[in-house]
C-alpha cells in the first residue's frame, strides 16, 4: 500500500485533501482524523482503488477527483507502446475504479470525462500529460464550484441561521472547500453570525470527527449532536434549516446520500423546516429516472458493531449496513449548485444544468434556468 507521512494541511477555508506531489497522488487519511494527521501517497491504480474503497479519501467529490489522479497514474505507469496498448491500460484502470464505491456517480463521472480525453487524443507520446492536466483542471473546477456553491448558499443564511448538517460535506469531501459546508463557511466570513448542530453520523462518525473538526477550526459555532437529537431540537425551534451534500441525485431530482439523510427530510417536512441539498453539477446523474435506481453501498457490518476496532455489540449480533439512502424531491425545497439555487419541479433544470459544458461551471454565477439566491 501507499507510503505515509505528514500531511501539508492548511484548514479554514481551505485544505489539502487531494494533491498531487513528486509522481504520486496524495491523500489526507480521514480514517484517522481528527487525532492523527497523516498523508497516503498512492503509486498505482491499486493504490487508489484501494484508498477509496477502504474510506481514506471519501466524500462524492473528493473521490472524484481522486478517480481522475487514479486515471493520469495508470497512464503515467503504461509500458505500453502504441495508443491500443494504452487505451486498454486505461479501460483497465476505468473498470477497477469504478465499481470500488457504487453509489456516488461523481467518480464514475470523473474517469468517464478522463477515457473520453483519451479516446479523442491520438498522440501517445503526450497522453500521459494531458491526462495529468485534465485530473488538474477537474481538482481546480471542483474547488472554483465549491465556492460558488458557497456565494449562493450564503444568501439563504440569514443573521443567527441555526443550521442543523449531517456526515461531512466540506473540505475534506471536496477538493478542499466543501458543499453544504460552503455556504456556511462563506456566510461566516461574510460576518454572520451562525450555529451549526453537527449530526454525529454513525456508524463511521463523519460528522463528530470531521464536520466537528473542521467548524472548529474554522472558529464556526457548533454543537454536536447524536443522529437520534435532532427531532427533539427541530421541535423545540432550534433549528432554522438543514443543509447535506449529496452522492447522487437523479433526473427527477431524488438524491442520495450519506444513510441518515431521509430521515431528516421527514423531520424537516413535518416540522415546516427547509431542507436543502448542496452539490455540483457533476454529481447529477441523468441516467436514472427516480431514486429506486440508485445502487446503494452495503458495507462491512463490523463497522456497525464496532468503533475504532472497540466491539460494542455482543459477539454474533448481525448487523446490517446500508452507507446511503434515497430522499424523494419532494422532500427538498431547494438545489444549490454552482450556478445558483433551483427549486421545485427540479426535472428540467437539472437536465439543463447537466449539460452545461464542465469548463464553463467556475466562472459562471447564474444558469438560465437557475435562480439567484435568496436571502
Amino acid at each position: 500500500m501507499a507510503s505515509r507521512s505528514e500531511w501539508p494541511f492548511l484548514v479554514g477555508n481551505g485544505m489539502q485533501t487531494v494533491w498531487w506531489e513528486a509522481g504520486t497522488l496524495c491523500l489526507v487519511d480521514q480514517r484517522k482524523l481528527p487525532h492523527i494527521e497523516e498523508t497516503v501517497r498512492c503509486c498505482t491504480v491499486a493504490d487508489v482503488a484501494d484508498a477509496i474503497r477502504t474510506m481514506v479519501v471519501r466524500g462524492a467529490p473528493a473521490i472524484g477527483v481522486t478517480a481522475a489522479y487514479g486515471m493520469a497514474l495508470a497512464a503515467q505507469n503504461s509500458e505500453a507502446e502504441d495508443r491500443a496498448g494504452l487505451l486498454d491500460a486505461l479501460s483497465q484502470a476505468k473498470a477497477v475504479l469504478d465499481t470500488t464505491r457504487p453509489t456516488a456517480v461523481n467518480l464514475r463521472w470523473a474517469t468517464t470525462r478522463m477515457f473520453d480525453l483519451a479516446l479523442a487524443d491520438a498522440a501517445v507520446e503526450t497522453l500521459p500529460e494531458r491526462l495529468l492536466t485534465e485530473a488538474h483542471r477537474i481538482r481546480g473546477e471542483d474547488e472554483a464550484m465549491c465556492h460558488a456553491i458557497g456565494d449562493h448558499g450564503a444568501a439563504l443564511l440569514a443573521e443567527g441561521s441555526r443550521i442543523l448538517t449531517h456526515c461531512n460535506a466540506g473540505g475534506l469531501a471536496t477538493a478542499g472547500y466543501g458543499t453544504a459546508l460552503a455556504p456556511i463557511k462563506t456566510a461566516h466570513s461574510s460576518g454572520k453570525r451562525l450555529h451549526v448542530l453537527v449530526d454525529e453520523t454513525r456508524p463511521f462518525l463523519q460528522g463528530a470527527r470531521l464536520t466537528a473538526w473542521e467548524l472548529k477550526d474554522a472558529g464556526i459555532p457548533q454543537t454536536l449532536i447524536t443522529d437520534s437529537m435532532a427531532g427533539y431540537f427541530m421541535r423545540r425551534g432550534d433549528v432554522d434549516c438543514v443543509i447535506v451534500g449529496a452522492d447522487r441525485i437523479v433526473a427527477n431530482g431524488d438524491v442520495a446520500n450519506k444513510i441518515g439523510t431521509y430521515s431528516l427530510a421527514v423531520l424537516a417536512n413535518a416540522h415546516g423546516i427547509p431542507f436543502y441539498v448542496a452539490a455540483p453539477t457533476s454529481t447529477i446523474d441523468l441516467s436514472l429516472a427516480t431514486g429506486d435506481h440508485i445502487p446503494i453501498e452495503h458495507r462491512s457490518a463490523d463497522e456497525v458493531t464496532q468503533l475504532a476496532g472497540q466491539q460494542l455489540a455482543p459477539d454474533g449480533v448481525q448487523a446490517a449496513h446500508p452507507a446511503f439512502d434515497v430522499t424523494p424531491h419532494e422532500l427538498v425545497t431547494a438545489i444549490i449548485t454552482e450556478y445558483g439555487v433551483i427549486r421545485p419541479p427540479f426535472g428540467e433544470q437539472l437536465a439543463r444544468l447537466r449539460q452545461t459544458p464542465a469548463q464553463d461551471s467556475p466562472v459562471m454565477t447564474d444558469a438560465p434556468h437557475a435562480e439567484p439566491a435568496e436571502a
